[in-house]
């Protein structure tokens, strides 16, 4: 098999980590990729959500409403005569 471990690969790879790490640090290691794992998921899905552009109303309004007109000051208050 090309590319492919076998299984006494994967056993002397095994065998390493278990040395470089030990028992007790093996199993938080794990447990602290997962829990990245999830995170990195759940922030992916978030973005992808983000990133969906938002679905426009299907019915426009009845009657729509011109925005008051401003003065030069700012206000929307009518123009003094």
């Amino acid at each position: 098999m090309t590319g492919a471990l076998s299984p006494s690969h994967w056993v002397i790879i095994l065998v390493v980590l278990l040395l470089l790490f030990g028992a007790k640090r093996l199993p938080d290691a794990a447990r602290g990729i997962g829990r990245s794992l999830r995170i990195f998921k759940a922030e992916t899905a978030a973005l992808s959500e983000d990133a969906a552009p938002a679905v426009p109303a299907a019915t426009p309004a009845a009657n729509p409403v011109d925005p008051p007109a401003r003065s030069t000051n700012g206000s929307t208050a009518a123009p003094r005569a």
